[in-house]
């Protein structure tokens, strides 16, 4: 199955593709640029939206046509149009050397998002979840017993689930994700990787299939809601970090990448490394969800 750039633009830490289904774009982020990537793989129209020099872990769709940006120093409603952004809140103030990772919205307008130290990636990161009123809940991790790199949150709500993985631990979990109150409980161990392979950004297809991005592993596998393997795609890059499905029929995957662990020799040995990608898998993904906060 091959592989093909979605445009020339590189990333040190591509993370957190969206597919916007109005504008038809593509978006993503670089983490250690920082840099806020959109395109049209239509056309080819790929540009790169200012974002202060502010690290951005992950984004969001809004309900009103903006993003919501997961910056270092808190949630950020964003128009694309003018560049304009406006805090919101910071679900982990004064958290020092901290910063944010992969987040989502889920099916209900909240939205998740993990927290890091990046100076040791000791297990001391949490997920939070943010209401459209900006209330802010601890839902896993902090110092009593915490994550060190939390990612691949996904929602599938047929099932009524929430996943999410800690990438240094080689595990992803799944949890209930309740419709009426947005708690989760009864997390359970989904599936586990081997390393040098570990578990980074993922989505769910139209079949509540769960894709996951292994960094340092070279592929991206499709779990059965069982967490049976049903697929394992060799990539040409050795550090995938997400996926999305996009296109106007949702039938394409767009897998992010990392350039920034790579030596000179491993960056000339794989020409696509930090590039976002784009497959035919055969599967269609679903509309990503909107939040209410931007």
């Amino acid at each position: 199955m091959r592989a093909e750039p979605v445009a020339a633009a590189r990333s040190r830490l591509g993370e957190s593709p969206l597919w916007c289904g109005r504008s038809r774009r593509l978006w993503w982020v670089d983490v250690l640029a920082p840099a806020l990537w959109s395109c049209d793989p239509e056309t080819g129209d790929c540009r790169s939206h200012p974002v202060g020099g502010r690290r951005l872990g992950s984004i969001a769709l809004g309900e009103a046509g903006g993003l919501l940006l997961a910056r270092d120093d808190g949630l950020h409603a964003y128009d694309p149009e003018t560049g304009r952004q406006t805090f919101l809140v910071d679900p982990e103030p004064g958290a020092k050397g901290h910063r944010k990772n992969d987040g989502r919205a889920d099916p209900y307008g909240d939205f998740w998002v993990g927290t890091l130290r990046e100076a040791d990636y000791a297990p001391v990161g949490a997920l939070y979840r943010i209401r459209p009123d900006l209330s802010v809940s601890r839902e896993a991790g902090g110092e009593a017993g915490g994550l060190a790199i939390p990612n691949a949150l996904a929602f599938d709500p047929e099932r009524r689930r929430l996943y999410y993985a800690d990438t240094r631990a080689y595990t992803i979990w799944v949890c209930d994700h309740d419709p009426q109150t947005g708690a989760i409980s009864a997390r359970r161990v989904f599936a586990t990787t081997t390393a040098p392979a570990r578990p980074d950004g993922a989505c769910v297809d139209a079949g509540g299939c769960l894709w996951n991005a292994e960094y340092a592993g070279g592929r991206v596998v499709r779990y059965a809601p069982s967490g049976e393997v049903l697929a394992a795609l060799d990539l040409p890059v050795s550090h995938p970090t997400s996926c999305c499905f996009g296109g106007p029929a949702l039938d394409r995957l767009y897998v992010t990448s990392a350039s920034e662990p790579l030596s000179a020799a491993q960056r000339e040995a794989e020409p696509l490394a930090g590039l976002t990608l784009v497959l035919d898998v055969g599967v269609r993904g679903r509309p990503e969800y909107r939040t209410p906060l931007a």
